[in-house]
């Protein structure tokens, strides 16, 4: 931004800004989107826009930034009090769909269109690393006995695991499908309760049935 609101009034204005922002991205998608359309729909003047916006990237990262802030409060919230574990994964899972559901044409074109602005990069840094660690707690929570490595390559999985079924549901239209929701809490719960998943090598009796097969 170019400048941070401090008033109230300020605040509002900018708030309004980037909700019509993220509505004519949505609507319009990356090369539909325009500045002066925003400001019409947010009801404020090009000149009220450009004074926190200089330009349209830099209003993207704002909208980007928004949808990051809605995916933290959702890990954060993973965080408060104990749960059975399918508790906790349904929580999660419902809502990253909620999340995602806001606008879900619009996060089709975050995923798919929209650059990055060259000033967020260390915001988004930030984002992913407590991201991560608020999926390494997860793990630490029902993986008993995890190794610092093995966390931070489980919460890895994990995580993407969880981006994956959902960016891709959000590009086909599906994150309202109930059986989507049940694969997904299904194959999340599975993975953190299994413990015997680790073989580096397949068993010298599984490569000579598997060479009897070949033959």
């Amino acid at each position: 931004m170019r400048k941070h609101p401090r008033q109230a009034r300020s605040r509002a204005t900018v708030e309004a800004i980037i909700r019509a922002g993220a509505r004519v991205l949505g609507e319009r998608g990356l090369d539909g989107f325009t500045t002066n359309e925003v400001a019409e729909v947010a009801g404020v003047s090009i000149g009220s826009l450009y004074q926190y916006f200089p330009d349209k990237l830099s209003l993207i990262d704002a909208i980007r930034r928004r949808h990051l802030d809605d995916v933290m409060a959702v890990m954060r919230d993973m965080g408060r009090g104990n749960r059975p574990l399918t508790q906790l994964v349904e929580e999660l899972v419902d809502g990253m769909i909620a999340v995602h559901s806001i606008q879900p044409a619009l996060h089709r074109v975050l995923l798919d269109e929209a650059p990055r602005y060259d000033g967020s990069r260390s915001v988004h840094g930030f984002f992913e690393a407590e991201y991560i660690e608020r999926y390494k707690a997860i793990v630490a929570a029902f993986r008993n006995g995890e190794g610092r490595a093995a966390l931070e390559v489980t919460a890895q999985v994990l995580s993407s695991a969880v981006e994956g079924v959902i960016h891709n549901a959000a590009r086909r239209g599906m994150l309202k499908s109930p059986e989507l929701r049940r694969e997904l809490v299904h194959m999340l719960c599975s993975y953190l309760r299994s413990t015997d998943y680790r073989q580096t090598e397949p068993s010298s009796e599984l490569l000579l049935n598997s060479s009897s097969d070949v033959e």
